[in-house]
């Protein structure tokens, strides 16, 4: 039996509930309680996303289990099995991509069906929608699926037309783009990077009773008007908020928000000095007069944070 271990997985079942980096076992306890009430599937990608590869799981009480995954646009599969355990033994020697995982079941293929044409984007449309995705990819922080959103409604009503872009030629975009960037990270290496660092201290920080947010709404305003909502019985907050995040990626440093949720200058100095402690812990640089009413900026910075999906 292999040893439980994270999976550089993501899950994501019908209630709507998302699970990432999971144990065996845990991915085991997902496969078998499906059944019950709007929890019938799972669908499971890698992490990073890789477009057209996933496994999926579908069980119905009082009936049998049918996985089925797709290794590239045409190569899908599926077989039916009577119980959980080889279910969950089959989907993580695919998560681990141990060699011969697929062995010992029928796989029968899978027609797709034929695939949509995509027409070309005209030069220009194609040129300002790259732009954003790509600035997006920078950021790190929206999966696939969002950026597809992003990239059909970038330019609705705009000088391009009603609706410029459709949601295939947006698929096409960001599928591609996205595919680049992982060949990319791939030159990085496995250590960890600054967004990683940034990432390991707001896990302290929000263990340690301080709310810590990454990539938290669009601007300050809203931060800090919807930050209360996070705060489960925190005394402080710290987050950065979107365009803070775009900055950082063009290579201006990010600035963080921070404050008590008592609203007093005391704790809010408080609250800056364990949010620089924890930054400083994990490798990073900052810049901070001590000032309660200043933000605190990390760096110098090389945003260069991995992909999810």
């Amino acid at each position: 039996m292999d040893k439980d271990g994270d999976l550089a997985i993501k899950v994501e079942t019908e209630n709507g509930q998302t699970h990432a980096w999971i144990t065996a076992t845990r991915l085991r306890e997902l496969v078998t309680r499906l059944g019950g009430p709007h929890d019938r599937f799972l669908v499971v990608q890698r992490i990073p996303d890789i477009p057209d590869v996933f496994a999926q799981v579908w069980h119905e009480a009082g009936g049998g289990y049918r996985l089925e995954h797709r290794a590239a646009e045409d190569l899908f599969f599926g077989t039916d099995l009577d119980d959980p355990g080889p279910v969950a033994d089959l989907l993580t020697g695919w998560a681990r991509r141990r060699p011969g995982w697929d062995s010992g079941v029928a796989w029968a293929p899978i027609d797709p069906g034929p695939r949509e044409a995509v027409p070309e984007l005209p030069d220009d449309v194609r040129e300002a929608v790259e732009r954003r995705v790509r600035a997006l990819l920078l950021c790190g922080y929206d999966g696939r699926r969002a950026l597809v959103e992003t990239a059909e409604d970038h330019l609705v009503g705009g000088e391009h037309g009603e609706r410029p872009v459709s949601r295939a030629q947006a698929q096409e975009v960001v599928d591609r783009l996205w595919l680049e960037r992982l060949a990319e990270q791939e030159t990085w290496g496995e250590g960890p990077t600054d967004p990683d660092r940034v990432a390991r201290a707001f896990g302290a920080l929000d263990a340690a009773g301080v709310t810590a947010r990454e990539n938290f709404t669009c601007c300050r305003g809203c931060g800090t008007a919807e930050i209360g909502a996070e705060r489960e019985g925190a005394r402080g907050f710290v987050f950065f908020h979107r365009q803070s995040t775009e900055a950082a990626a063009e290579g201006y440093g990010l600035t963080l928000h921070y404050g008590g949720f008592d609203g007093s200058q005391e704790t809010t100095t408080a609250v800056g000095h364990e949010v620089v402690a924890a930054l400083e812990a994990a490798g990073l640089s900052t810049k901070w007069d001590g000032d309660p009413g200043t933000a605190i900026t990390v760096a110098p910075l090389d945003w260069r944070k991995r992909l999810v999906g």
